[in-house]
């Protein structure tokens, strides 16, 4: 008799998506820039807490910001209303992944700014979400520039589906 021997796998996926807008308020254009991460892990959560997640990456960015000699961001909860919106759209797959519907968060923010960025992630398998999606926008050029960039408000969306996905966006305003 042969016993048959399973192995059990658990792989960690990241995508990254990041995109900038630097224009007035009536001339809202934008192309997306995207860029693919994949890594793998051992590991897959059981369960997440989306406000956990979105105050560790707030507080990541600030300290890489900090880090850099630039001004820490604030956060704004009309932000990080359309950011949510955004995350559960993706997470629900009423959205493509990406910046779809960039402009019209913006201008629902309702916030006058003279510039605009957004990072987008999702990822699964990991211990550690949020450090995961931030690490992988600090190794990427364009989501680097967002991070970087001469915005002072920012906002923050996390969701999850039922396939353990977990979305994240990041808004950024001047």
């Amino acid at each position: 008799m042969i016993k048959p021997i399973i192995y059990s796998v658990a792989l960690g996926t990241i995508i990254l998506s990041s995109g900038a807008i630097a224009t007035p308020i009536t001339n809202l254009t934008f192309t997306p820039e995207s860029s693919h991460v994949l890594s793998d892990t051992g590991y897959i959560a059981a369960s997440i807490n989306t406000a956990a997640l979105e105050q560790s990456i707030f507080n990541k960015i600030n300290d890489y910001r900090a880090s850099q000699g630039l001004t820490k961001l604030t956060r704004n909860s009309a932000i990080d209303n359309q950011a949510r919106i955004h995350s559960q759209n993706m997470a629900n797959g009423k959205v493509p992944f990406g910046h779809t519907g960039f402009s019209e968060r913006v201008k629902a923010i309702g916030i006058p700014y003279s510039s605009a960025g957004e990072n987008v992630a999702y990822n699964q398998g990991y211990s550690d979400p949020a450090t995961t999606a931030v690490q992988g926008w600090l190794k990427s050029p364009g989501h680097l520039a967002n991070i970087r960039g001469n915005f002072n408000k920012t906002g923050i969306g996390v969701a999850s589906n039922s396939r353990g996905e977990i979305y994240f966006t990041q808004i950024f305003l001047r």
